[in-house]
């Protein structure tokens, strides 16, 4: 009972990110140590197992997939978005610096963190670079965003696109979305419950989780090292996504008439008691990877 709760609980803190655009679950559950396992409960959904489902071979089919873990999770999940969704979309709407910097810390903190299981060697630094380099250039706040296109075929693709970015750590498939130019449509597609497009969209991101966890997996069982190296890059890069300190260049009107930004650059922060709070929480968001660690060795111990 007590390992459901602590899945459950891991799922709130994946639910709780993914509200953060800019900042993944992906990441929360990579540093929370139940990344690999994720990625193979959801390879496991596959043809396969899929029969032992349709000819009444449930409890065997239960097994296969891991549905203990992957229904702990979810339910965390969707609990923290029912519950901590609008504390934290009121948070950014009125405090953006602090929550920012409190993730900032947590993702420094979790690059370190992860990084010491990395065997470095120039295959693994060229790969961090690499791909530190890729997610920086991906997570530019000043990036523009596509137009805008209501096609089926590209619909399919965002959701296949933007789940697969949901599950790299430091990736966020809002983001994504938002660089693709289907945000403020996917939006107005679930508030006017638009069947067709959201079902599409479902399809996309069901087969672009599938797929794109089992190259996910094949690559943790033949080239792990590299895989974490490039995963600590991808982290590491997208640093340059949540930097506190920002100046808005371009806004959008989501489907609620609200004005937020769309386009914006990175600025230096001006010193003030401002500075000085965000400077706390980044300090605390880092703290709190390696207290977490403590308190699981403690616990591991007895």
């Amino acid at each position: 009972m007590k390992n459901y709760i602590t899945l459950f609980l891991k799922g709130m803190a994946m639910g709780a990110s993914d509200v953060v655009p800019g900042v993944s679950g992906g990441t929360i559950a990579f540093i929370s140590g139940i990344y690999e396992r994720l990625i193979n409960a959801i390879k496991s959904i596959n043809v396969t197992n899929l029969k032992l489902l349709f000819t009444g071979k449930f409890g065997q089919f239960w097994r296969n997939v891991d549905c203990n873990f992957l229904l702990c999770i979810v339910l965390g999940i969707a609990f923290s978005f029912l519950t901590l969704a609008k504390i934290i979309t009121h948070l950014l709407e009125t405090q953006p610096i602090f929550i920012w910097a409190f993730f900032f810390g947590l993702v420094i903190a979790s690059t370190l963190f992860v990084g010491r299981d990395v065997k470095w060697n120039i295959k693994t630094i060229a790969t961090f670079a690499a791909m530190a380099i890729l997610s920086f250039f991906i997570t530019s706040p000043q990036n523009q965003p596509m137009m805008q296109n209501d096609a089926l075929w590209y619909i399919f693709l965002c959701g296949a696109i933007a789940i697969c970015a949901m599950i790299l750590p430091g990736i966020s498939g809002s983001f994504i979305l938002v660089l693709l130019g289907q945000y403020q449509f996917m939006l107005q597609a679930i508030s006017t419950l638009n069947i067709v497009v959201l079902v599409t969209f479902m399809c996309g991101a069901i087969i672009g989780i599938v797929s794109f966890a089992n190259i996910l997996s094949w690559l943790f069982a033949h080239f792990k090292q590299i895989t974490l190296a490039a995963l600590v890059g991808f982290m590491f890069g997208s640093l340059n996504k949540i930097w506190p300190w920002k100046n808005t260049l371009q806004t959008y009107t989501d489907s609620h008439g609200t004005i937020k930004p769309l386009i914006q650059e990175n600025i230096l922060p001006t010193i003030d008691a401002n500075f000085a709070t965000a400077l706390c929480l980044t300090i605390a968001g880092f703290a709190i990877i390696f207290t977490i660690e403590f308190v699981s060795k403690k616990m591991h111990k007895k």
